[in-house]
């Protein structure tokens, strides 16, 4: 007699992008045939860039339910509109919370799941902050509520260990990356620069993310105001800093280019570079999460250098180089020598693709999560 699939609920308000569900189809995928995945997605969300409809995907191997999302703009009080409350009241084996906890779309998802189904959250939250009321409520709710929790990185479990979250089992799962799809490709890499109008004499130095403060932009053009040796560098994103980037990059009209990207055309920008700097700097109520341009730099191939804020040493591992993150001094020196090494480029580019490989590849985190489920 062949036993039946497990049901499986995951709920997200960043599903509405179709490569964000790229969780829920791996474990569809890996599970192969025993996890029988639904995927809940809001039909519509006021994202901080841009409006965004539920996108579709024609390779989808778990089913999608679309719900209402309201106030979607405004993150911690958005909230899902009745259709999940009538989802979650069928027979699931797990339910898979892919929001935070102190906020009110996950505090309404764990509310409405009933006891007896066993319900895990995500979070990346990696300071022990203490919220106001209600977002201490809900966050105790949902700990008190949940069978485990998942957080993305060492920082996240180290922090939430002080606030008493140690009580539920729980498990550390980074981010994934389509190490198909991010790949070093060399006619790829070509046409890129060609569109840039940049040739191969002289090294590539590439930023991926948003344009604020935090992810470290004055440091990094501070440290490019200051090399010796010729350089280029590309950044591809967008964000609130961007017309202060695109003034100083007048200095540079040459070496410097300035790029918005969809997601799809990120890998091709990644492949015209040769070393990705990852600057990020810790606020007062914030430090780097993850770095998931981290991973996708390993992949693409590029020497990785990040700074020593929050997750970035622990997902750099010994395939890159940490450097201070206020030391602009070193960030120079760094650059410097990458720019200069050829052979200690390529030894970087060797050990990132293999730690991509090996730690961040979309089957191993879904394999990951599959057996904390199962436990």
């Amino acid at each position: 007699m062949t036993a039946r699939p497990l049901r499986l609920l995951t709920v997200g308000h960043s599903y509405v992008v179709a490569l964000n569900r790229r969780l829920p189809n791996e474990i569809a995928r890996v599970g192969g045939g025993r996890w029988e995945v639904t995927a809940v997605a809001p039909k519509f969300v006021h994202a901080e860039l841009r409006d965004i409809a539920l996108e579709a995907d024609a390779e989808e191997l778990c089913q999608l339910e679309p719900v209402d999302l309201h106030a979607s703009s405004r993150l911690h009080v958005m909230t899902f509109g009745f259709r999940l409350r009538e989802l979650l009241r069928q027979p699931w084996d797990m339910v898979h919370i892919y929001q935070e906890p102190y906020i009110f779309a996950g505090w309404q998802a764990a509310y409405w799941t009933p006891n007896q189904t066993p319900l895990v959250f995500f979070t990346a939250q990696n300071i022990a902050k203490k919220y106001p009321p209600p977002f201490s409520w809900m966050e105790c709710y949902g700990l008190d509520r949940c069978a485990g929790w998942i957080g993305c990185g060492e920082t996240v479990i180290e922090a939430l260990l002080q606030k008493g979250y140690g009580r539920r089992p729980h498990r550390r799962i980074g981010f994934g990356v389509d190490v198909k799809e991010f790949r070093q490709d060399k006619e790829r890499r070509q046409r890129t620069r060609q569109r840039l109008e940049w040739d191969d004499s002289i090294p590539v130095i590439a930023f991926l993310g948003r344009f604020v403060a935090e992810k470290g932009l004055t440091l990094l053009t501070s440290a490019l105001d200051e090399l010796r040796s010729p350089w280029r560098v590309l950044f591809i994103g967008n964000g609130p800093m961007r017309n202060s980037l695109e003034e100083w990059g007048k200095k540079y009209p040459e070496q410097v280019r300035i790029v918005s990207a969809t997601h799809d055309d990120v890998p091709a920008y990644m492949n015209a570079a040769d070393i990705l700097c990852t600057p990020s700097q810790t606020m007062a109520n914030w430090r780097e999460q993850f770095g998931r341009m981290i991973i996708e730099g390993f992949a693409s191939g590029l020497a990785v250098v990040g700074s020593d804020s929050g997750e970035i040493p622990h997902v750099i591992g010994d395939a890159g180089i940490v450097v201070g993150e206020k030391d602009q001094s070193a960030w120079v020196r760094t650059l410097e020598r990458l720019i200069e090494d050829e052979a200690l480029r390529a030894d970087f580019s060797q050990r990132g693709r293999v730690r991509a490989e090996e730690h961040f590849a979309w089957p191993v985190i879904a394999r990951q999560h599959i057996e904390f489920f199962e436990q």
